[in-house]
């Protein structure tokens, strides 16, 4: 290492990177495992009126409630993929402390405002239409500011790429936990759900008490001082450099252009198409249809209220967690193993078998798998199978290219992935309505 290069004390920076992906995809995290909070504000009055005086007798979703999954995946991901798509543009006309620090900033606002709504009566379409709009909003500032950390990272080692990826990882974890926490502590939906979302707003706080921080740091400010100074370095030699490439030119020399984004989506489509796939049968299945089994064990106790937020999000969180963790020490099958894209494509038996898990209600298909056990066998195995094989399709798309063209590859990827979620969302609501 240069011994000009200031060391990262106490690993300032690593955190504040993992803090600050923790804050991309938290806010999504944190609406998608409230689903049951919002549900229950969506309920129909008369109904839930008509049906109280038989408790036996559950009172029937109304159209808000049946719906809520899937328009909710879809107001998630669609302005994901389109901010995604506008990152390039929005870097370039707006500054990067206004793009992280705004983010942040809308995104906790929302978070504010959601937690004061659960003190606010409203009727089921008002609060649906709000709660829609609030998740359009994080996810757009959310597509932002990813795109604007990961560019952010690109000033450091590529080691500093890790944290990000650490702290998304564990987004969905710490979502979970947090709802378990506050059904665990015995109070009622509507005031659990306010400490949940306040704990929300105390960590998007730290992303940008963080964020602050980070200027501050002697070696964040060594990283960007020497970004700053290359285009003075690159000055001086910018005469030369004209002079060589009309040399070049006169040559004929005109056999080395710059690739085309087409020439390289040839060399990587199979692994773009995957990974677009892979999301599809993930995003199509998970929450809309995972978050409707109801347990057949609980029989009305406490299991009952933990099933979904422990089954269904803790568990799909921790081993998609784990599947892109193994990634660092095995790559199986190979780049140009026909084996991967096999298998990516084998993950749509998920979506049949959860179907014929205890989805409730129900209108058209059987139940095969009844206990609950096939649920969480099935989770654990659609969570891995999706963290592991997309990540290698991500690992490997820029590796399939030339050093070059490596950074386009990556970006055409996570079109793809984008892509991958918007389709998923919106194939969502013929999977729900199958079953």
């Amino acid at each position: 290492m240069d011994p000009q290069v200031p060391k990262d004390k106490y690993n300032g920076v690593w955190w504040i990177f993992f803090m600050l992906g923790l804050g991309t995809l938290l806010p999504w995290n944190f609406f998608m495992t409230a689903t049951v909070y919002f549900t229950s504000r969506l309920a129909d009055p008369l109904n839930e009126a008509n049906f109280s005086a038989n408790a036996t007798v559950e009172a029937p979703r109304s159209v808000l409630q049946a719906k809520f999954n899937n328009v909710m995946t879809l107001c998630a991901m669609v302005p994901l993929l389109v901010f995604t798509c506008l990152n390039s543009a929005l870097h370039q006309r707006i500054p990067q402390k206004i793009r992280i620090a705004g983010s942040l900033a809308a995104i906790l606002l929302v978070f504010l405002l959601t937690a004061i709504l659960v003190k606010v009566d409203l009727e089921p379409l008002p609060f649906f239409i709000i709660t829609m709009i609030k998740i359009i909003c994080i996810n757009s500032f959310g597509a932002v500011l990813q795109g604007s950390l990961f560019g952010m990272a690109g000033l450091l080692p590529a080691s500093y790429t890790t944290p990000i990826m650490s702290g998304q990882g564990l987004a969905g974890t710490f979502a979970a936990f947090a709802m378990i926490c506050a059904i665990a502590s015995g109070s009622a939906l509507h005031d659990s759900a306010f400490g949940y979302f306040i704990t929300a707003c105390v960590v998007i706080g730290l992303a940008i008490a963080s964020y602050i921080a980070l200027p501050k740091l002697a070696f964040f400010q060594y990283y960007q001082e020497s970004q700053q100074n290359k285009p003075a370095e690159d000055e001086e030699n910018k005469m030369n450099l004209l002079k060589k490439d009309q040399q070049q030119q006169s040559a004929g020399d005109n056999d080395k252009q710059t690739p085309s984004m087409l020439a390289i989506f040839k060399k990587i489509w199979v692994m773009a198409v995957s990974v677009c796939f892979a999301f599809t049968i993930t995003i199509g299945t998970f929450p809309a249809v995972t978050v409707d089994v109801k347990s057949t064990i609980a029989d009305g106790g406490a299991w009952e209220m933990y099933f979904i937020p422990v089954s269904c999000f803790l568990f799909f969180n921790v081993f998609d967690w784990a599947g892109r963790s193994l990634t660092a020490v095995c790559m199986w099958p190979g780049k140009d193993s026909k084996l991967l894209p096999a298998l990516i494509v084998a993950r749509v038996i998920f979506v049949p078998l959860f179907m014929l898990c205890n989805v409730q209600p129900r209108s058209n298909l059987p139940i095969y798998f009844l206990h609950d056990g096939w649920f969480i066998a099935f989770m654990i195995l659609f969570a891995f199978s999706n963290g592991y094989l997309a990540s290698l399709c991500m690992c490997f798309g820029p590796k399939k290219v030339d050093p070059s063209e490596a950074e386009t590859a990556g970006a055409i990827m996570a079109f793809f992935l984008s892509l991958g979620l918007a389709l998923g969302a919106s194939l969502s609501f013929l999977f729900r309505g199958l079953v």
